[in-house]
């Protein structure tokens, strides 16, 4: 009795295996890409059209970080310089995916630059909330922030030091003012010029509107409750309302 052949299956597994090889092909070649696209849409850093602002230039970062602290920190979390903002997106979150450790996940520290240094000259633009306004920084001081920011947002110290609370301790009310307010209030004491929340000098709110505002945000400000301590926020409070509209 003739034993009937089995059929010849060899064309399905080809086919399974090349297929199986395609899609490992294809999550090596798109994971990096999804990554690093879900890294830029974090921070809405997309739609700034990267580049067109220019080649950014080296800088200089200790110059960076203090003009980071005067206008951006009020806004962004960025735990390396004491930064708790959480207005705009979290500077140490969005580029930690950048800094992913292996080829197919490391973004150059250049192109984290390229990238700061375009969002401040043209940030992107969101249908709701608070918008970036561009040229908060010019000319050199673009470079100089952005080298900062390139070389600390995303490493391990500035995300622990971010996990942690940030490392602004002090009780000095311009200094507590200088790091969480500066690039949102215009108020001549601190020689700061923010737009987003209000003009301190015109508003010259007293000492317990100051304290209950800085406690409790209100509209696009955040709540500072548990962020600062009852004598850092009494600190800035009584700095405002002794400054305010005095200069």
């Amino acid at each position: 009795m003739a034993i009937p052949k089995r059929p010849d299956r060899s064309f399905q597994t080809d086919v399974r295996e090349t297929h199986a090889s395609w899609q490992r092909h294809r999550k090596r070649c798109l994971g990096p890409v999804r990554l690093a696209l879900a890294a830029l849409a974090c921070i809405a850093f997309i739609a700034a059209g990267c580049g067109t602002g220019g080649v950014a230039k080296s800088g200089n970062a200790q110059s960076g970080k203090q003009l980071f602290t005067a206008k951006c920190a009020a806004c962004h979390t960025l735990g390396a310089a004491g930064a708790s903002g959480k207005v705009g997106p979290n500077l140490d979150e969005a580029f930690a995916a950048m800094r992913g450790a292996g080829r197919s996940t490391h973004f150059q520290e250049s192109t984290i630059r390229q990238v700061v240094a375009d969002q401040i000259k043209f940030p992107a633009q969101r249908d709701e909330g608070v918008n970036m306004p561009a040229n908060l920084v010019k000319g050199s001081a673009v470079d100089d922030v952005a080298a900062y920011v390139a070389s600390v947002a995303g490493t391990q110290s500035s995300l622990a030091a971010a996990s942690s609370g940030g490392s602004t301790k002090s009780t000095n009310g311009k200094t507590i003012f200088t790091t969480n307010c500066a690039s949102c209030h215009t108020f001549a004491a601190a020689g700061t010029h923010g737009t987003v929340g209000p003009n301190l000098d015109q508003l010259k709110p007293p000492f317990a509107r100051v304290k209950r505002q800085v406690t409790n945000g209100g509209a696009i400000m955040p709540a500072f409750k548990g962020k600062l301590t009852d004598a850092q926020i009494a600190a800035v409070a009584k700095y405002v309302a002794a400054n305010a509209g005095k200069k």
